[in-house]
């Protein structure tokens, strides 16, 4: 199938993020007409036996801007653990850092280059603990935000927790404790899974044809409270954010409540577990796009073009829309 696209105005990326968090636009889809809202509204949108599902993943300080011995700079993006002391990871200069290489930061060695995985990946060997990594290391913060991000704790959810993610689940930077509250209040249920986001989440789908594209896989974990409130909802499941989506679907299609993933959710995909999704606006042909056509249909080309209209703020520090699922006739 054609991989989704539409034309993204670079005036439309959002550089900052809203402020505060849930003054964030919501562009709500949950019937045949469109509202226009704040996701400070969301409350107002669930009601008893509505569970929402959040991914709790905190975003780890993944870029490390090092040097080699000779001065020459260089920067790790740490992706994912492998065991041991190993880590897969994205160097740069990579033709230039051969395996053993070691990188420093200050006159303190911090990375020994490991050998080549393909696709521009790297096996790494970090020579510190994990608290100097962290202290070393920046959030990564994607390549279409210029802006300096003035306070880290942005890039966070409110409820982050384990770390694991090179990226944000960026629908849950919308939500403030007091949100989840009010959905609480409400009668909604709101409980939390774990789904570490890492580059194939965002990575752009480059073949010509969606079925082309080949997923990396992420690592996701669901407590067996969450996964019984999920499954024995009396209303609507609402998943905050696409991850949230991929690691319940995830589950419901191999019975696993802790895995590794390579779900590729595509149009032709049968929900299980989701009813309503809360989600940023993404970049054409990415995965994302394409979760989000399964999810809702055709409609989403109509929803785009209204927030491209009504000057909708877009990609992860953007605004954000909430649609129900579509259910063929």
């Amino acid at each position: 199938m054609e991989v989704p696209g539409y034309e993204l105005p670079e005036e439309a990326v959002a550089q900052v993020p809203a402020e505060p968090r849930d003054a964030a636009r919501l562009l709500v889809a949950l019937g045949a007409t469109v509202e226009h809202r704040r996701v400070a509204d969301l409350p107002e949108l669930l009601g008893p036996g509505d569970v929402v599902v959040i991914n709790t993943s905190r975003v780890m300080p993944a870029r490390l801007r090092l040097h080699k011995d000779s001065g020459g700079a260089a920067e790790v993006l740490l992706v994912e653990p492998l065991g041991g002391r190993e880590w897969e990871a994205l160097v740069r200069p990579g033709r230039r850092l051969g395996p053993g290489t070691v990188l420093y930061h200050g006159d303190l060695p911090v990375i020994e280059v490991g050998e080549r995985l393909g696709e521009g990946r790297r096996v790494v060997r970090p020579l510190v603990g994990e608290a100097k990594l962290a202290e070393v290391g920046e959030l990564a913060l994607p390549p279409y935000i210029h802006e300096p991000l003035a306070d880290p704790s942005r890039y966070q959810t409110v409820y982050a927790e384990r770390p694991g993610s090179v990226a944000a689940p960026t629908a849950g930077l919308h939500l403030t404790d007091g949100v989840l509250e009010a959905c609480r209040q409400r009668g909604a249920q709101v409980v939390g899974l774990d789904l570490a986001v890492g580059l194939g989440t965002f990575r752009p789908v480059k073949a010509a044809r969606a079925e082309d594209h080949t997923m990396h896989a992420e690592h996701y974990c669901i407590p067996e409270a969450t996964w019984e409130a999920v499954r024995e909802a009396r209303g609507r499941v609402v998943a905050i954010g696409t991850t949230t989506v991929r690691a319940l679907e995830s589950a419901a299609a191999t019975g696993r409540l802790e895995d590794r993933t390579e779900l590729y959710i595509r149009p032709g995909h049968v929900f299980s577990t989701v009813d309503v999704l809360m989600t940023n606006f993404h970049l054409p042909r990415s995965t994302l796009l394409l979760m989000v056509e399964a999810f809702c249909g055709p409609r989403w080309r109509l929803l785009y073009q209204e927030a491209l209209a009504g000057g909708y703020r877009f990609l992860s520090f953007g605004d954000a829309m909430i649609v129900g699922r579509d259910v063929p006739a």
